[in-house]
C-alpha cells in the first residue's frame, strides 16, 4: 500500500494558488484514477484506490501546509505504512515553473509544510516529488506569491508541472523511485 500525499491549504479557498500544487495533483490523480476523494478522518481528506494495480491512499491535510506532518503521520501510524512508500507532492519555488525534481529522501529545505513532515515523522527518509513554482520577482512577496492568486497563462505553465507529477507518481508505483528520479529528473 502507498500513502500519497500532497501538501496544500484547505480548499475551496486556496484553490489554483502555488501553494496547493500538491493538493492539485492529488486531485488530478483521483480523477485519472476515479477515486474519490470525500472521505475525511486524520484532519485530512482522502480516498482509496487502486494505481496500476497498487492500492493506494490519497491524501489532502487539512491542517494547513505549516502542520501537514500532524495528519500524515497518524496515516503512517494506523495503516503501518513503510516511510519509503509514503510519497509526498509539493511546490518548490527553487524549481522552475512547469518542471518537477523528484528524491527519494532529503532535507526540509525552507518549506514549512516539509518541515513538519521530516519533524512528525522524525525521518528524513521518504520520497517526495517537488513541482516547481518559480520565485517571485521581490524577496518580500513570498507570502503573497504561494498564496495569491494566479494569472491564467502562468496556470497553463504551472498545470504542465502537475501533469508532469502525476505521471512521476504513477512511474513511482509501477517501476520505484530510482527509475521515476531517471525518467523525470
Amino acid at each position: 500500500m502507498y500513502l500519497i500525499v500532497g501538501l496544500g491549504n484547505p480548499e475551496p479557498e486556496y484553490s489554483r494558488t502555488r501553494h496547493n500544487m500538491g493538493f492539485d495533483v492529488i486531485n488530478q490523480l483521483a480523477k485519472k484514477y476515479e477515486i474519490d476523494l470525500t472521505r475525511s478522518n486524520f484532519q485530512a481528506i482522502y480516498g482509496t484506490g487502486i494505481i496500476e494495480q497498487e492500492k493506494v491512499i490519497l491524501v489532502k491535510p487539512q491542517t494547513f501546509m505549516n502542520l501537514s506532518g500532524e495528519s500524515v503521520k497518524q496515516y503512517v501510524e494506523f495503516y503501518k505504512i513503510p516511510l519509503e512508500q509514503v510519497l509526498v507532492i509539493y511546490d518548490d519555488m527553487d524549481t522552475e515553473i512547469g518542471t518537477i525534481r523528484i528524491r527519494s529522501k532529503g532535507g526540509a529545505g525552507t518549506h514549512n509544510g516539509m518541515k513538519s513532515m521530516v519533524q512528525e515523522l522524525k525521518s528524513e527518509e521518504f520520497p517526495r516529488i517537488r513541482v516547481g513554482i518559480g520565485r517571485p520577482n521581490d524577496e518580500f512577496d513570498r507570502i503573497d506569491y504561494v498564496i495569491g492568486s494566479i494569472p491564467d497563462e502562468e496556470y497553463i505553465d504551472l498545470q504542465m508541472g502537475q501533469q508532469k507529477a502525476v505521471e512521476a507518481v504513477i512511474d513511482y508505483i509501477e517501476n520505484g523511485i530510482d527509475h521515476a528520479m531517471n525518467q523525470f529528473n
